[in-house]
């Protein structure tokens, strides 16, 4: 069975209005939403789910993306390189349980639209949904795409792709073609796409983004295939990309096999329907099966379904089972699919490993802590919001930069960078300090950098003296703060950040040569480090292995990428839990040198739609720096505000946030940065459970720059107003809300009055309520039934 990371991103469409928002007031006499007739006149029957609706893209394909090694002539990304025809599919294809129509990959063909603005004629009919395999080229692209109706209305959305060479992606490939011909050994990825459609109205076009044309270094958005999904009358669910993982349930330590469960009806999904989702396959049973309680038209929800192998079943055995819906006592529908029972030993290969994918805690916690600390925490400097000061040393081999006369004016052109070492003594490093700090700020989990560009290690590694047990603080400082962290905040994720290669190691330069002088050019010493080594299987993976086996972390956040093994290395990460108590997992980022990878890590930014594979944003306190930088004054720090606003405004699109301090080399946290942790943590300790272990609407992120939505599968859903509310809240979308549901704002328990006019939610909001709210005002609606 495929194992590959989807890499689906869904469109936040806006003023879309469906059944299940029905004029009504919260009053006992109120309608109830959603209960419109079936298709049969019987509101009890399920009904079936119409095929999605292939629509040919040939007349607007502008673009010719993919070559074969016997065919020549592509230009996918404006640079020459190109798809292998090879490995990626013609014609009709079915990707995550939809049907596409796959452009025609022979040679000279155009294969791909480029987004332009287009205008895309659509057989006319209802809708809830037009589904895309999308990729981008030079970075993410994404834009508004406008669906238009027969009645002359429109409804925006946001369509976009993810890199092609971020890997992974619904349909995958190990490799792509270089302008010459030859092959580049790097991943690159189609992933999918998804923007909601009005049912209630008949759609006749889609105009698509407006991004760039396909030209080096500028993001341009190219679309594959389109497929649109009709609406079901009446009451109706669809199953699609239903798989086995190599995921355990917290709650049980059973094995998940995951499914996409869509209401593509008219009538909302209740508890009264009795919706369960189970597995039947030869050789396991379903110990824990899936519940939906309560799913609006048009919406859908990521189900996990526990099964444990019968005795006699070896680990990584495959079968052929199916995936089964019931509502009501009935069977209303099934997915068959090879499943994989069982977790195999990982084996050190790509295809391999590509079983593996975040852990459920990593999606839970949405919330870490950084740390970036290291000899570059002794000069701290960099100009403020420009530059990283942790990449101090490499900033002073340029006579252009700033750091170049900063570092000869204070320390003098003979002052080696490796002469900092004795200065970063940690003296006042209080690792428990550190971690309750980390736990008051509402985080969980938290990331060290056990070493960074500069090659110094802060542990005891045994392959260099270059490290801090023998140099600078002679202490085990990973080790201090994990035992701190067990003892004192054992409800914290411990990781930690690596850095594949180092700048000047003598055995693999990063920037090309050992270290040197930068005034005058004479090599220096690379203190504590004897060159002459196999840099990755003598050093760098040896490094890593010790992490692993000396610290267990359960996050290895590793950075650059380039020569590696970590094929091998992650294999033994995976692996070695098997001595560790199920169902704890670890999970690794995309920066490791491989295609292969559990989460993105998208830095100083965020994406603008939802991104349904894992992802995580890191940025510091700082403007513009990881380390600790001696020159950014207090009022340059992020806010309160402005920490809670990016919490909201990723976990809402399903990222984490990895928000960065910077120690002084002393050990101490600057207290500006204590500060804005801890008025974190008091906003988290009233709204946490807008943001733990929530997922995103799939509706839509957000709505115009204000208003952000998250969901607690089957309890409640979330509006985030980034902005403190007047007299009265308005939103304009679809939320899922019927008569009986129970809105309040978090921080004040009264509940409030609300209505639905027009397709809009109406939340009176008292004065009280809005003084109850800070940074960011939370709406709870509470699901009744």
């Amino acid at each position: 069975m495929s194992m590959h990371p989807r890499r689906q991103v869904l469109g936040a469409a806006a003023g879309v209005a469906v059944a299940a928002t029905l004029p009504l007031a919260a009053t006992a006499e109120a309608r109830a939403v959603g209960e419109a007739p079936s298709a049969g006149g019987q509101q009890g029957q399920w009904v079936p789910v119409p095929d999605p609706v292939p629509v040919p893209l040939d007349t607007y394909a502008d673009n010719d993306g993919i070559d074969t090694a016997a065919a020549r002539g592509g230009n996918f990304d404006g640079s020459g390189y190109t798809f292998p025809g090879e490995e990626l599919p013609a014609g009709r294809v079915e990707v995550d349980g939809i049907a596409f129509q796959f452009l025609s990959s022979g040679a000279g063909a155009k294969n791909n639209v480029v987004a332009m603005g287009q205008r895309i004629d659509l057989p006319k009919g209802r809708y809830l949904s037009a589904l895309f395999l999308t990729a981008g080229s030079y970075g993410n692209a994404s834009g508004k795409a406008t669906v238009h109706y027969a009645d002359g209305s429109t409804t925006t959305a946001g369509l976009g792709g993810s890199d092609w060479y971020s890997a992974g992606g619904s349909l995958s490939a190990a490799y792509r073609y270089k302008p010459d011909g030859t092959k580049d050994e790097h991943r690159v990825g189609i992933g999918t796409a998804e923007v909601w459609i009005d049912p209630q109205r008949d759609a006749v076009a889609l105009t698509l983004p407006t991004t760039n044309p396909a030209e080096a270094n500028k993001a341009s958005l190219h679309i594959f295939a389109l497929s649109l999904q009709p609406a079901a009358q009446g009451r109706a669910l669809a199953l699609r990309d239903a798989r086995s993982t190599f995921s355990l349930l917290e709650s049980s330590g059973a094995q998940s096999v995951e499914a996409t469960v869509v209401n593509a009806g008219t009538v909302a999904v209740l508890a009264g329907d009795r919706v369960s989702v189970g597995v039947d396959v030869p050789g396991a049973r379903t110990v824990e099966p899936a519940r939906v309680t309560r799913l609006d038209p048009g919406e859908q929800a990521r189900v996990r379904v526990g099964i444990r192998s019968r005795v006699g079943t070896a680990p990584g055995t495959t079968q052929d089972g199916t995936v089964v819906v019931t509502g009501r006592g009935e069977h209303v529908t099934s997915s068959s699919r090879e499943l994989t029972l069982g977790v195999p030993d990982y084996q050190p290969t790509e295809a391999s490993l590509s079983g593996h994918q975040a852990p459920y805690w990593f999606h839970r916690a949405k919330f870490g802590i950084f740390i970036h600390w290291g000899v570059y925490s002794v000069p701290a400097w960099s100009p403020v919001g420009k530059q990283y000061a942790e990449w101090y040393w490499n900033h002073l081999q340029s006579p252009d930069n700033a750091v170049y006369a900063y570092h000869r004016e204070k320390y003098g052109e003979n002052f080696a960078y490796d002469d900092f070492i004795p200065m970063f003594t940690a003296k006042n490093f209080d690792p428990r300090a550190w971690v309750e700090l980390f736990r008051d700020a509402g985080a969980q989990y938290h990331v060290l950098t056990s070493k960074h560009h500069e090659g110094f290690a802060l542990w005891d590694t045994k392959v260099a003296d270059r490290n801090a047990v023998k140099m600078g603080p002679k202490r085990d400082l990973i080790r201090e703060l994990f035992d701190a962290s067990r003892q004192f905040t054992p409800e914290l994720h411990r990781g930690l950040y690596f850095s594949m290669p180092e700048w000047f190691n003598p055995d693999n330069p990063w920037m090309g040569h050992a270290p040197r002088n930068p005034y005058t050019q004479e090599p220096v010493p690379y203190t504590g480090y004897t060159a002459g080594k196999d840099y990755v299987k003598d050093y760098q993976a040896l490094q890593m292995l010790e992490l692993i086996h000396g610290y267990d972390p359960s996050v290895l956040w590793c950075d650059i990428g380039g020569a590696n093994d970590s094929v091998s290395v992650l294999a033994e990460y995976f692996n070695h839990g098997k001595n560790r108590p199920k169902p704890y997992e670890v999970t690794v980022n995309n920066r490791s040198g491989i295609g292969f990878h559990d989460f993105t890590t998208p830095e100083y930014t965020t994406y603008e739609n939802t991104v349904v594979a894992k992802w995580e944003s890191s940025r510091g306190l700082d403007p513009f720096s990881y380390g600790y930088n001696q020159a950014t004054p207090d009022a340059a720090y992020m806010t309160a505000e402005e920490v809670v606003r990016s919490l909201v405004d990723i976990v809402s699109k399903n990222g984490n946030f990895l928000l960065d301090i910077g120690p002084r080399a002393d050990g101490t946290i600057p207290e500006i940065m204590q500060t804005r942790l801890r008025e974190t943590g008091r906003w988290l300790r009233t709204n946490g459970e807008a943001i733990y272990d929530t997922t995103y609407w799939s509706r839509m992120a957000q709505l115009g720059e204000d208003l952000r939505f998250t969901v607690r599968q089957n309890k409640a859903f979330y509006v985030h107003s980034l902005t403190a509310p007047g007299n009265k809240l308005t939103v304009e979308a679809p939320v899922p809300i019927r008569g009986g549901d129970k809105v309040t704002l978090l921080g004040h328990d009264r509940p409030l009055t609300w209505t639905v006019s027009n397709g809009s939610l109406v939340i009176d909001v008292p004065e009280a309520a809005r003084r109850a709210g800070q940074y960011v005002w939370v709406f709870k609606v509470e699901w009744q039934g």
